[in-house]
């Protein structure tokens, strides 16, 4: 897949997938390559930034189909919104995992795991794959998870920080949880096992790691029990006089137009990840894309005086910040300044499905039906709101 960070190709591949959307369900456990991947939409990096964002891809999909049909898709999208909203419940799973990887020491196992190098072929080929394109098959992520937890031995922490430095789509609560889910530590006692037959009958064949797995090691043992915390949520801003939106690279959109005028945009990347250069350059791209389409401003140097320089310049009375989520913008943004009290507001699609993630995805996947029916067009042509 070649992903061009621009909002145009992402609604390109949406339009192009939304007809195989009704059977995604068969097809998505299947990794036949990276030249092969009809089975998925490969819609995730562009979510990731929201160049397109869950309620536009929910709405495309029921613009055409019945929820029922395409409903494993539908599923699928709110995963991601399910991971953030657990984790907006439980920061500390996010600060334990940064605390826990700062001090675990890289070993030649690890070097052998990321550069492709272990006796495992499978492995290999997607350790490889990962870093050239920046991508891979949800259920080679899965796989590849588990043979590095559970027959390589090591840290997961340590795998998380490899995905979230090379995915495209890589965002702090989808990684960070998912790992957790593969280890045994998201639902305490089910974890994920690597089986040779289950690799070898989803990718058709291409690899058969037959005696090399560990397929009967036991889920890793609790390493804290997580409390959450209530979510409080702000209810909507009112800004006052200019507007201006300041934007981060985790969240390209627009603001919804009940907060009044937009006068000016910026955005900003927070010095936060040592990424790739394939990830860097999605995110520039993603970034510049947007400053092109809203005639925007990108901003640079440090944070305070850059945000007060464009205010001054666009004479700007108010800021309004689609709210950070846990991770490394909410981090930045917690220890920097604005020169005035930014207005943070939350997505209506987030604001619908976060309090559903107090547990497992369960409680939210069966609301999911009613939110899908308040968001199913009356009209058949209402694809693409927002283009």
């Amino acid at each position: 897949m070649i992903f061009l960070p621009t909002r145009a190709a992402a609604l390109e591949r949406l339009e192009d997938f939304v007809p195989h959307t009704v059977r995604y369900a068969g097809h998505r456990n299947f990794d036949l390559g990276a030249g092969k991947r009809e089975g998925v939409s490969g819609l995730s990096p562009y979510i990731r930034t929201r160049l397109v964002t869950e309620e536009e891809c929910t709405r495309a999909v029921l613009a055409r189909h019945n929820a029922r049909a395409p409903e494993k898709f539908l599923q699928e999208i709110a995963w991601r919104t399910y991971w953030k909203g657990w984790l907006e419940m439980r920061p500390n799973v996010w600060r334990q995992y940064l605390d826990t990887l700062a001090v675990q020491e890289k070993s030649r196992y690890y070097e052998e795991a990321i550069y492709g190098n272990t006796r495992i072929e499978c492995f290999n080929h997607w350790a490889n794959e990962l870093v050239e394109t920046g991508y891979l098959h949800n259920h080679a992520r899965m796989w590849f998870a588990s043979i590095w937890i559970f027959t390589l031995k090591l840290s997961w922490q340590l795998g998380a920080d490899f995905f979230l430095r090379n995915l495209l789509d890589g965002d702090p609560a989808s990684n960070t949880l998912s790992w957790r889910w593969v280890a045994g530590l998201h639902t305490p006692g089910k974890h994920y096992l690597a089986r040779a037959e289950n690799i070898s009958k989803f990718t058709n064949g291409r690899f058969d790691p037959k005696g090399r797995l560990n397929e009967s090691a036991p889920p890793l043992p609790m390493d804290f029990g997580p409390e959450r915390q209530s979510l409080l949520l702000p209810p909507d801003p009112a800004p006052r006089g200019r507007i201006g939106h300041l934007m981060f690279p985790d969240d390209l959109a627009p603001p919804p137009d009940r907060l009044g005028k937009i006068s000016a945009t910026a955005t900003f990347i927070p010095p936060v990840l040592e990424t790739t250069p394939l990830v860097s350059a999605f995110l520039n791209g993603a970034v510049n894309d947007t400053l092109h389409r809203t005639h925007g401003r990108r901003l640079s140097g440090p944070f305070t005086s850059a945000i007060s320089d464009w205010m001054s310049a666009e004479k700007l009375d108010s800021i309004v910040v689609s709210m950070p989520t846990v991770g490394f913008t909410k981090d930045f943004l917690d220890t920097e300044q604005l020169p005035v009290p930014p207005h943070f507001f939350v997505r209506d699609w987030d604001r619908k499905l976060w309090p559903h993630a107090t547990a497992g995805f369960f409680k939210l996947k069966a609301a999911l039906p009613k939110i899908h029916a308040a968001l199913a067009p009356r009209r058949k042509d209402d694809l693409f709101p927002h283009v």
